[in-house]
Parts: structure tokens; C-alpha cells; sequence
């Protein structure tokens, strides 16, 4: 990216004064100032030692599995604390007086960072549940029909589309994301399983998947289901708060998200989106009757539950907001690439994310060249742990064999990932097949 001299002042200004940023780890969200170029703050690091006084982590090892949830900054511990005393303080009246109101400013304030209106969300307790309420309330399908998912998709998303051959009488196709997974790969790969299933109606479709962290060109997969007559639930619980995008550039209809893993809101925290003109094709959840059917609340019903995580979702979204997501984006795709640039040329070392920025976020993983199986790469991430005291986690369910999560954060340090990809250097060695 080139820049003009007045962007490269004013943002080497910006980064002395952030450089100069001394305070608690519960201080206030580090400020980006308007101006910065992203890709060239993502390397300071200085900045983001600032940025890592905001959490709270152990020291004593490195977190590199940070795919299963995300740690709350200490601004949102502090606010999600007060919210769980207040609630136990004063019990149902909360709940009976203004949570309501508290929920739709935080519906709101999602949809407006989404790019969307608030009728269009509905709040849930995670990425799982709304996936499941959309995926189990798509009123289309007929017996005959058939659904489809592919093998890098969320595991209980596969099972909720599995269950539809019992609810709905329908067959469940599995198509298999190709390695190399460059983008026209997998386009190819969604093209040739349209045509090979014709009787095909819902996707289940991938943002960023969970077990990779590939990213697939969502817009122009759902361009073209549509020219198949096939309607498609995106999967955006890893990709919100990690990449910068809106509703919009992925053209999406239905979509499930997740609040407490990127947006670092507490646990239990997620939401729903419908299209507005596509809400009667989603059932109300077991013919709720707390809201109209015109309210797309109506296919959320998670009966009396833990609201703290919700009345802390707008302290989180003042820490995104603080950093911006460009910002986040180019943090978080060079600390990914930091590590698999120094391994990558290791010959029995497989990288699972392509080299297509637009492809991978922070979350990528590798595998050693034969060594596939669940033991294998169990006994990986052990030695990393015992060895080097990095964490790390093995996936299962990619069908050329399981690999190796690394899933770096915001409090993530270069020096970090320069850790792993020495230790992988000792992998790559010892694990040879």
C-alpha cells in the first residue's frame, strides 16, 4: 500500500503518541487515531503491548487457542462484574422494568455496526443457538429435498443439518473443501456440488470455519445458490469482530453470530440476523406466543437466562469500536502471518489457509505431512504444551486428516508467535512421518 507523506506523519504521530501509553490493565481502551494506516500499526509493537495491559491473561504459558471464546479486555470484565451484582441485587424488577429497553439499545447498536436494521436481530446465548434456531426453523425444505454442508463446517452445525433428515425427510449432502483452498478452488468445488444436487435447498455456509480458519468468498457462493434456487444460512460466528465487513458484503439473508468470541463480550452472548422480507420462511420457536409473529424475537426463546453477558455487549463493542476493525483485521492477519512465514518452507510442514489475504483471518492451521490421525496431533499440541508451553488445540473433521489449530489474539505478542514457529521447526523434525 503506498501512502502519501501527509498519512505517513500523521500516522507515525499517532503511533508516537500510543507508544507513550502507560496504565492498569483496567484502564480505558486504547484510542486509534482517525488517519493510521492499519497494516502499518499492526507491526508496532509498543502499541499493542498497550493494547495487551487491557487483559487479564496467564503468564504462565502462551495462549495460542483463543478460537474457543475470546478473553473478555478488563473494561468488559469490570462492566460484565457490576452487571452480575446489580442483576443478583435487584432480581425480577430488572427483568420486568427496563431490561427490555437495555436489550433493544444493545440490538441496536449491533445493527448499526452490522450495517442492518435492529428488527432484523434477535439476542441469544451464542453463535450455536441462533445457528440452530435458523437451521431448524427454515420452513422450505419438503420431503425429498435434500440440504448440504461442507466437511469444515461447525461440528453442531452438522448435526443440527443431520437432524433435518428425521425432522424434515430430506437428504444431507457433504461436499469437501479442497487443499489447497485457493478461492476459485473453492468456488469450483461449491459449483460442481450444485450441479452434482440438484435437489439441494439449504446450505449451511462457512464465514470463516472453525477448524482452519478458511475464509470463503461467502457473496459470490450465495450469488450462486441463488441461480439454483438454494437459500443459505451463514455461519459468521468466528468472523464479526475479527474481519471488517457488514451484512452487506456478504449479501446474506440468514446469518448466526457470535458476540463472546471476537467482540469479547462475556459468555453467552450471540444473535441472529433475518432479512426482514425473509423472516416468515424462518419459524417461530415452538410457536412462541411472547412476541407477534412479525417480531423476529419470536424465533428466539431461551427462557429465563443470564442477561449480565447481554447488558455488557455495549462495553465490548466500545473496545471494538476503540480499535476499529481494520484495525483488528491487520493486527490479527499479522501475527498469522509472522509465524507461517518463518515455517512455511518447512517441506513436511502443511499450512491449511492459502496465501490469499482476503482467505484467512488470525486462525490458521498446520499439519505435520503424515501424520493425521486424532493421536497424532493430540501428541503434537502436547509436546508444544509440555515443550514450549504454548497451547494449542487439535482439530478433527477435515477430511484429508486432523491438524493443528494456532489461533492467536489482540494480547497476542510477535514475540509469541516467533516462539511457535521455532518450537515448530523441533516438530517438524521430531514428528516426521
Amino acid at each position: 500500500m503506498t501512502m502519501s507523506r501527509r498519512t505517513m506523519v500523521a500516522g507515525a504521530g499517532a503511533l508516537m503518541t500510543l507508544s507513550g501509553l502507560h496504565g492498569r490493565a483496567d484502564a480505558e481502551p486504547v484510542r486509534i487515531p482517525a488517519g493510521v494506516d492499519p497494516d502499518l500499526l499492526a507491526r508496532d509493537e509498543t502499541v499493542w503491548r498497550a493494547v495487551a495491559r487491557r487483559f487479564r491473561v496467564s503468564p504462565e504459558f502462551v495462549n495460542l487457542e483463543n478460537g474457543y471464546y475470546g478473553i473478555m479486555p478488563e473494561p468488559v470484565r469490570h462492566a460484565y462484574h457490576r452487571n452480575v451484582d446489580h442483576l443478583n441485587k435487584v432480581n425480577s424488577h430488572l427483568l420486568r422494568t427496563t431490561y427490555k429497553a437495555q436489550a433493544d439499545q444493545v440490538r441496536q447498536r449491533i445493527a448499526t455496526l452490522l450495517g442492518v436494521t435492529m428488527e432484523e436481530i434477535a439476542l441469544t446465548r451464542g453463535g450455536t443457538e441462533a445457528l440452530q434456531n435458523l437451521i431448524a426453523g427454515y420452513r422450505a425444505l419438503r420431503s425429498g429435498d435434500a440440504v448440504m454442508y461442507a466437511d469444515l463446517d461447525y461440528h453442531s452445525m452438522q448435526y443440527t443439518m443431520n437432524w433435518l433428515r428425521g425432522r424434515r425427510g430430506v437428504h444431507v449432502e457433504k461436499l469437501v473443501i479442497p487443499e489447497p483452498a485457493t478461492r476459485q478452488a473453492v468456488l469450483d468445488a461449491y459449483a460442481h456440488a450444485f450441479a452434482a444436487h440438484p435437489k439441494v435447498k439449504l446450505l449451511l455456509l462457512s464465514h470463516m470455519n472453525n477448524r482452519t480458519g478458511l475464509v470463503t468468498p461467502v457473496k459470490e457462493i450465495i450469488a450462486m445458490a441463488r441461480t439454483h434456487g438454494v437459500d443459505v444460512i451463514v455461519d459468521a460466528a468466528h468472523s464479526w469482530g475479527h474481519l471488517d465487513f457488514t451484512i452487506a458484503d456478504l449479501d446474506a439473508e440468514f446469518a448466526g453470530f457470535s458476540l463472546h468470541k471476537w467482540m469479547g463480550a462475556p459468555l453467552g452472548a450471540g444473535f441472529l440476523y433475518i432479512r426482514k422480507d425473509r423472516l416468515a420462511d424462518i419459524d417461530l420457536v415452538f410457536a412462541d406466543e411472547t412476541y407477534p409473529a412479525g417480531d423476529i424475537r419470536s424465533r428466539v426463546h431461551s427462557g429465563t437466562m443470564d442477561v449480565a453477558p447481554i447488558l455488557t455487549v455495549g462495553t465490548a463493542l466500545d473496545f471494538h469500536d476503540s480499535l476499529g476493525a481494520p484495525v483488528k483485521q491487520s493486527r490479527l492477519r499479522y501475527l498469522r502471518d509472522r509465524w507461517v512465514h518463518q515455517v512455511r518452507h518447512i517441506p513436511n510442514l502443511e499450512i491449511l489457509t492459502p496465501e490469499e489475504p482476503a482467505m484467512y483471518g488470525t486462525i490458521t492451521a498446520f499439519r505435520v505431512s503424515g501424520r493425521t490421525s486424532e493421536a497424532d496431533n493430540v501428541a503434537i499440541s502436547d509436546y508444544l504444551m509440555s515443550r514450549y508451553r504454548i497451547f494449542t488445540v487439535r482439530r478433527g473433521g477435515v477430511t484429508r486428516g486432523d491438524c493443528v489449530r494456532v489461533t492467536p489474539a489482540l494480547f497476542t505478542s510477535a514475540g509469541d508467535v516467533d516462539r511457535l514457529a521455532a518450537a515448530l521447526h523441533d516438530v517438524a523434525r521430531r514428528m516426521r512421518a
